[in-house]
């Protein structure tokens, strides 16, 4: 099992979240009752949507991390899944895009996710755990 089917067999489970196709045609979605939040697009590279004021409120903090990838005035970020910490960070964020819907109403579309917008790197040492 992948750490992508892991992380999103885990979040199958929570129940604000419901799953589907995602709206940018490739790979699945889970959504929140008001929007898509996650994008799996891939065995390693998920998009987040966790929305511009909680972007630049922790920007420091994702700009730190190797496994995150942002994309200059989009509303999600890109996740790369190389360890299970990664998962762990996966699950953190999107309990903070939860938050983030219901405190704070997106306007309009998100704009899409960063699929194609993105190209991830893997780490050094990576997939070793």
């Amino acid at each position: 099992m992948t750490l992508a089917q892991r992380a999103l067999e885990r979040l199958e489970a929570w129940p604000d979240l419901s799953s589907g196709p995602a709206s940018c045609g490739t790979g699945r979605a889970l959504r929140s009752a008001r929007d898509e939040i996650v994008h799996f697009h891939s065995d390693r590279d998920v998009d987040l949507h966790l929305t511009r004021r909680a972007i630049q409120r922790f920007h420091y903090d994702l700009d730190g991390s190797s496994a995150i990838h942002l994309v200059p005035g989009s509303r999600w970020v890109t996740v790369h899944l190389d360890c299970e910490a990664d998962v762990d960070l996966l699950l953190s964020l999107v309990s903070i895009a939860l938050k983030a819907h219901q405190t704070w109403p997106t306007a309009g579309a998100p704009g899409g996710c960063n699929y194609h917008r993105v190209a991830v790197l893997p780490r050094d040492g990576a997939g070793t755990g």
